[in-house]
């Protein structure tokens, strides 16, 4: 099968460092949000992977090629005209069935349905509280979609489009993608949601199924949120350090030298970084920092940062510097 994984469309959606770094490239317990994504592609036979990417193209390639295993193609999306618009520039490579991928999520999905149904498609959802911050998908009583509400102010339904589709009858999606392209934008894009919507106004059918899980990385406060779950399912290993304490969980790579500082809960730190007479906690923390004498929560550092003297919350981007008043 298949695998079309945008990592452009969503232009309005960018968060901090997604201008330096791929979203899917972010790490968080350890390893890049789309090696995570990757692991539960695995329970189907994928033949290629065709990224969409961004003016990060070859950012993305050098990561990718080789690394999976599958042949892999790289297209960029230079218009940032929205979701609909990024999968059909991969309809020249397309030849069959497709499963579309939006990796700025962690998700446990059952992907072996796709062998158990003979629908026209099936989106995966995940029923949530605060359904007015995300798009929804209405079924009937088969459970089947109907439609797409985005943000609803009334609770028409609490099941969230997490980005994750199935689309066998890929005729019917280039059609919904082709009446969607000559029709006006919505709210300045074209949605691929829309072009599902196409599909079923013309008799196909789209499955909705409910995932296990469902973790997202789409901006700094969920991306700690998602690093504490993974962590909490066992991603979580540190060694020992004397004179320090650590309140797990934790996540601490090798190579890393800690002293006189406390660490955690719900923390990450990658190889190489040094940590002197600090507090950390709820933080991801990137490969050979420095951090001394600073307490941060809530924070994101990248790469070589530096941090001295600082307290509160930070997300900084690789190599960046601050310094603070003690």
């Amino acid at each position: 099968m298949q695998v079309v994984i945008p990592l452009a469309g969503k232009g309005t959606r960018l968060r901090p460092h997604t201008h330096l770094v791929p979203k899917p490239l972010l790490k968080v317990a350890g390893r890049p949000v789309m090696d995570w994504v990757m692991d539960t592609l695995t329970a189907v036979p994928v033949t290629e992977l065709i990224f969409i990417t961004g003016h990060l193209k070859e950012q993305v390639e050098s990561y990718a090629s080789n690394r999976y295993g599958i042949p892999c193609h790289y297209i960029e999306q230079k218009v940032q005209d929205g979701t609909a618009g990024a999968i059909n520039l991969a309809r020249p490579l397309v030849r069959g069935p497709i499963l579309v991928v939006f990796v700025d999520t962690v998700f446990e999905a059952d992907l072996t349905l796709i062998d158990r149904t003979d629908a026209d498609g099936i989106i995966w959802a995940k029923e949530v509280d605060d359904y007015q911050r995300f798009g929804v998908v209405v079924t009937d009583s088969a459970g089947y979609m109907t439609r797409i509400v985005e943000k609803p102010k009334e609770p028409v339904s609490r099941l969230a489009n997490i980005g994750l589709y199935y689309i066998r009858d890929v005729d019917a999606l280039w059609a919904g993608i082709d009446h969607v392209l000559r029709s006006p934008q919505n709210q300045g894009e074209y949605f691929l949601t829309d072009a599902f919507q196409h599909m079923i106004d013309h008799g196909r059918r789209i499955l909705t199924a409910e995932v296990g899980g469902w973790y997202d990385c789409g901006k700094l406060e969920t991306l700690l949120e998602t690093n504490e779950t993974l962590l909490k399912k066992g991603a979580a290993r540190h060694g020992t350090f004397p004179g320090v304490t650590i309140r797990d969980p934790v996540l601490i790579e090798d190579g890393v030298t800690i002293e006189r500082s406390t660490i955690g809960p719900n923390v990450t730190i990658e190889r190489g970084t040094v940590i002197r007479d600090s507090e950390v906690s709820h933080a991801l923390v990137g490969q050979r920092c420095e951090v001394i004498r600073t307490r941060i929560q809530h924070s994101m550092l990248g790469d070589h940062v530096v941090l001295r003297d600082f307290r509160g919350a930070a997300s900084l981007a690789d190599h960046s510097e601050l310094t603070g008043t003690t």
